[in-house]
């Protein structure tokens, strides 16, 4: 029988009575999330997008009814629905994009949050939060930045917003006119799409044939191009292949044409955790932003972005003012102004599920799972070079492997992918490189065995036509 819907109203998820009432609907939750994986049986749910569309109708129907149906009911319903038809990073078969597995400590702690409901656009409305806030953005820029005078960062929904706020930031540091973009073409297409927001010129791409940016044609483009304002966008972990620019060649060009530097290091960024692995990213700190996202190599829900810069003045062109916020009189008062912390009002406070992780495990804690996917990647690439059947694009960068049937045109690829993933038994990525098309494997489940990556291979190849 279903609950009255007057009953079910009256129950907040704040307050004192907050954790009485959520307890028996998280029961619920986490039994229909159970059933539901188990409904899947794999990485995706098979059938394609018409099963999955038809699925999801039935169990939806009807979306607004006339009376209520109580909470456990539209729980146990919509949960388990959606659990089906996920496609779920904790698989180990489910590698096709920078697309982790959190960590249930961050998902608890994301829970608080949502009860809490606290909102960063104010003090009065997130006290505590934008202390915490303050506190653990200072200590990731730290980390970017360990040499900047007051490093600092802002938390971004991901690496988009990130990389906009970058070229942004550039923009006003031009003073008036618009600087001029340089990147190669193994950048983030989000790079394109913020210059298109803010109105700033097309940028200028060269071609990235071995997949990085080359520091000699970087120098050669800005010695031609004549003197303007420029941003010279280069890449710690490609969305294709994971590869790192050279960042201090190209750290060293830009200094030399007093070119502005950003680096989407949104995928490479959590090498920093590793004791050994953080060597890669030598010349970070030379940077004047640098755009991190730890909903990839950092095992959070999403959205975990982050904007650093060596210095918290940059920060400064974002302020604005809205007299309900943060009016004058406020501020000199000593509470905290915070709108030229995002270019969002409403905003939740993303850093709780962060910097529980960060205490929770530690640096040497998240480290080892960097290790553990890097060196996964790697031993996947051992088993494809030892597979006649199979070729490898290149040895792993980070934890992205390019690999295909060998021979395979890329209408095969291709057929073989959409194959399995309406079979719902692996979920693989594409990348196109001047090779051609290949499968792509990120791996970012943080205990994948040897195990599962043969079972995967096995998979692809049980699954090529001849």
């Amino acid at each position: 029988m279903p609950e009255p819907a007057s009953a079910t109203a009256r129950l907040l998820a704040g307050g004192h009575d907050g954790p009485g009432a959520l307890r028996p609907m998280l029961d619920t939750v986490l039994h229909a999330l159970a059933h539901g994986a188990a409904d899947r049986g794999g990485p995706l749910p098979a059938g394609g997008p018409a099963a999955v569309a038809r699925r999801i109708r039935e169990a939806a129907r009807p979306l607004i009814p006339d009376e209520g149906e109580g909470p456990h009911h539209a729980l146990r319903t919509l949960v388990r629905a959606l659990a089906h038809g996920a496609a779920d990073p904790a698989d180990p078969r489910c590698t096709a994009h920078l697309h982790c597995p959190p960590l249930a400590v961050a998902t608890a702690a994301d829970l608080a949050v949502s009860a809490l409901n606290p909102s960063l656009d104010s003090w009065d409305q997130a006290p505590a939060a934008c202390e915490l806030e303050a506190l653990t953005c200072r200590a990731l820029a730290e980390l970017v930045h360990p040499h900047g005078p007051a490093p600092d960062a802002l938390v971004t929904t991901g690496g988009s917003e990130s990389n906009q706020l970058a070229l942004l930031l550039a923009r006003e540091a031009a003073g008036g006119r618009p600087p001029r973009i340089i990147h190669g073409a193994n950048a983030h297409h989000s790079i394109h799409r913020a210059a298109w927001l803010l109105g700033l010129p097309a940028p200028h791409t060269l071609p990235t044939p071995a997949g990085v940016l080359d520091p000699a044609a970087l120098h050669t483009a800005l010695d031609r191009l004549p003197a303007a304002p420029t941003l010279v966008v280069a890449t710690a972990g490609t969305t294709d292949t994971g590869a790192i620019d050279p960042l201090p060649e190209i750290a060293d060009i830009c200094d030399h044409h007093s070119a502005t530097l950003h680096i989407d290091a949104a995928y490479g960024a959590p090498l920093l955790f590793s004791d050994t692995l953080h060597k890669r990213l030598h010349g970070l700190d030379r940077a004047h932003t640098v755009a991190l996202d730890l909903h990839k190599l950092g095992w959070q829900p999403v959205a975990a972005g982050l904007l650093a810069v060596p210095d918290t003045a940059a920060l400064t062109p974002l302020a604005h003012h809205a007299d309900y916020l943060n009016a004058d009189d406020d501020t000199h008062a000593g509470i905290p102004d915070l709108l030229g912390r995002s270019l969002r009002t409403t905003r939740r406070p993303d850093i709780l599920k962060i910097a529980v992780t960060l205490r929770a495990l530690g640096r040497r804690g998240l480290g080892d799972l960097v290790d553990h996917v890097c060196a996964a990647a790697q031993a996947l690439a051992d088993l494809i070079e030892a597979r006649p059947g199979l070729e490898l694009h290149a040895r792993p960068t980070l934890s992205t492997v390019l690999f295909r049937p060998t021979g395979a045109p890329p209408a095969a690829v291709a057929a073989l992918r959409r194959r399995l993933l309406h079979h719902g038994t692996a979920v693989l990525g594409r990348a196109t490189t001047p090779e051609g098309l290949w499968l792509k494997a990120t791996v970012l489940h943080p205990h994948t065995q040897p195990d599962d990556l043969r079972g995967l291979l096995e998979l692809v190849e049980g699954n090529t036509t001849p």
